[in-house]
């Protein structure tokens, strides 16, 4: 655990009171699961994305989305070099470790389909010759809230669904601001964010993730939640055990940063709102009076929870 502290301490140098934040991204470093920071523009998203890449000993690209970026721009092309006479294949920037996907809600949907197949299937295919990535790979994507934006594109249910998790970005308090102000005002405190974690070390960590134990009272919770996403009657659409799956990867993530090997309640309550809320869709009537977030917060108290969690 002590390389995950070190990230954290990295992270701390350039950012103000996203304790929570970074814990969230490492739990989605640690399943290889992708997100989506959601907030106005100003609040930290590219910076919390790009520190984060910095402490990581592998290749970072980054993407800024624009309604004139082109599939193949994503992706990647069959390039015709007049020299050999010959086609050759130029990977696109998804072919990377960390990709940094700055305002996704800004392309347009075909390009943002073009993403589709590598967020899910861990490749890219051009002219018919398909290239896998080299693992881990991980997207982080920013976007600014839709219904205040002009020139923006809703990503769909099916691409939502590909994120493990949905960070929203509050505004700082009123400390957390003036702290924000004494840090860069006379430096630029990225500049001094070491590299802490190797590729094989994130890894052997992965590996570890996946033996914490998850008792079947616990998955039974996991189910009361995510069914009770269907059956909720503010809930138009609800979460598909794709997202049973997310909510049981990310409590076990989020243990494994606790330092135990098995999953208890409280871990699925502190994930399942990040997990859930960009997987369902509100009836229009609840959409006006309460927020994705508030109504996953009441299934979860609905639902019936363990009395602890048995250790393996």
């Amino acid at each position: 655990m002590n390389r995950l502290d070190s990230i954290k301490r990295e992270m701390n140098k350039v950012l103000v009171g996203k304790d929570k934040e970074i814990d969230l991204l490492l739990i989605a470093l640690l399943q290889e699961g992708h997100v989506l920071l959601e907030s106005v523009p100003g609040t930290g998203k590219t910076l919390l994305a790009k520190t984060f890449s910095h402490c990581i000993d592998g290749a970072f690209k980054r993407i800024q989305f624009t309604p004139d970026v082109l599939p193949s721009d994503v992706t990647g092309i069959q390039f015709f070099n007049p020299k050999t006479q010959e086609f050759e294949l130029r990977t696109g920037p998804v072919v990377t470790n960390v990709l940094l996907a700055d305002e996704i809600n800004r392309a347009t949907p075909r390009t943002q389909a073009s993403l589709l197949e590598v967020m899910e299937e861990k490749q890219i295919t051009i002219d018919g010759e398909t290239v896998p990535l080299e693992p881990p790979f991980i997207v982080v994507a920013t976007q600014n809230p839709i219904e205040s934006q002009q020139g923006t594109f809703p990503l769909p249910a099916a691409q939502l669904d590909r994120f493990l998790l949905k960070i929203p970005f509050t505004y700082p308090d009123f400390e957390e601001e003036r702290g924000i102000l004494n840090r860069f005002k006379s430096s630029e405190p990225l500049n001094t964010v070491n590299k802490v974690l190797s590729l094989d070390e994130l890894q052997s960590l992965t590996r570890q993730v996946k033996e914490v134990h998850i008792s079947e009272d616990i998955e039974t919770y996991i189910l009361q939640i995510t069914r009770g996403t269907r059956e909720h009657e503010w809930v138009e659409v609800g979460a598909s055990p794709r997202a049973s799956l997310a909510l049981l990867k990310a409590s076990q993530a989020q243990a494994f940063l606790e330092g135990r090997d098995f999953v208890r309640p409280q871990d699925i309550v502190a994930v399942a709102s990040y997990v859930l809320q960009h997987r369902i869709q509100l009836t229009i009537e609840s959409s006006l009076t309460r927020t994705a977030e508030e109504v996953i917060e009441q299934i979860v108290e609905m639902s019936v929870t363990p009395v602890e969690a048995r250790q393996a």
